[in-house]
C-alpha cells in the first residue's frame, strides 16, 4: 500500500485529459529512440496523463535488472518497487517545489527550464546506486502544464541524494532547492578557463598528466596545478567526478 509520499508523487502534476487542441503527432518518438541510440545514459518519456511511461531506452543504468519492455510497462509504479523510501519522501518534497517554481515562470518561457536531482535506484538484487535524474518539459498543455517530459538517467556525481538545480537554457543562472526550507536559491554555474577545459577535455580522452604536460607544452606540476583548480571549482576530489560534473552541468 503506497503512503503519503508515493500519493503526492502521483498527483503533484497529473493530468485528468488532454484537450483536442493539444494533440501532437507521434513522429517525436523516432527522434527520442535515435537520440537514445546515440548516447550512453538512461532516456525514458513521462506522460503525466495516466504517470506511465510513454518510452524507455534499453540503456541498463536505468532497469535495475529488467527489461526496457517490463519498465516501460510498469511505469511509475517502477520507482514505488526501486526507490528506498526515505528518496522517495525526498522526491515527492521536490516535485512539489519544483511544479511551484515552474507555475510562476512565464507560459513561453517554460519549455526552456530543465531540472537534475539525484536519488538511488535499488536493482533487483537489492544493491543501491545513486543516480542523476535531468528532466526537461517535452510537450505542455495549452495553459503551460506539463504534459510529456524526457528524463535523462546517469551516474551522480555526488555522494548523497538530494542536490537540486534547475537551470535556464540560454542563462548561467541556476536555482538550487534548500530542501529543509522548500526554497529555491538563485546560484551561478561554476566557471573553469579555457586551459582547464583543455586538460579536462585530454583527461576525457585519456591522457595521463605526462602526457597532457607534453600535450599543451607546460610541465607535469603545471597539469597539477589545473586539476586542483578544476577539482576546487567543481568541488569535487578526483578526475573522474570532475568529468561526470562538467557533463552533468554542461561545463565541456
Amino acid at each position: 500500500m503506497r503512503n503519503n509520499s508515493s500519493s503526492s508523487l502521483l498527483k503533484v502534476n497529473k493530468l485528468e485529459e488532454i484537450p483536442a487542441e493539444d494533440q501532437t503527432p507521434q513522429s517525436y518518438l523516432e527522434v527520442v529512440k535515435a537520440f537514445a541510440r546515440l548516447t550512453y545514459e538512461s532516456v525514458y518519456l513521462i506522460d503525466y496523463t495516466n504517470m506511465s511511461f510513454e518510452y524507455v531506452s534499453d540503456n541498463p543504468l536505468f532497469l535495475c535488472g529488467y527489461t526496457a519492455k517490463e519498465v516501460l510497462q510498469l511505469g511509475y509504479e517502477f520507482f514505488f518497487r526501486h526507490v528506498p523510501e526515505k528518496d522517495l519522501e525526498f522526491l515527492a518534497l521536490m516535485n512539489e517545489a519544483a511544479f511551484a517554481f515552474y507555475a510562476d515562470i512565464p507560459l513561453q518561457e517554460r519549455k526552456k527550464y530543465s531540472i537534475r536531482y539525484d536519488f538511488h535506484l535499488i536493482d533487483k538484487k537489492g544493491k543501491q546506486i545513486l543516480v542523476n535524474h535531468k528532466l526537461t518539459p517535452l510537450f505542455l498543455t495549452k495553459d503551460g502544464r506539463m504534459w510529456k517530459s524526457i528524463c535523462i538517467v546517469s551516474l551522480s556525481p555526488h555522494q548523497t541524494a538530494g542536490n537540486v538545480h534547475i537551470s535556464k537554457e540560454g542563462s548561467s543562472e541556476t536555482w538550487e532547492l534548500n530542501v529543509t526550507t522548500k526554497k529555491w536559491y538563485p546560484t551561478e554555474k561554476p566557471v573553469l578557463t579555457e586551459r582547464e577545459l583543455e586538460v579536462l577535455r585530454l583527461h576525457a580522452q585519456g591522457l595521463s598528466i605526462q602526457q597532457i604536460a607534453e600535450k599543451i607544452f607546460v610541465s607535469p606540476d603545471t597539469v597539477k596545478y589545473y586539476r586542483r583548480r578544476i577539482f576546487q571549482r567543481l568541488e569535487v576530489s578526483n578526475i573522474m567526478d570532475a568529468l561526470s560534473h562538467a557533463v552533468t552541468r554542461k561545463l565541456m
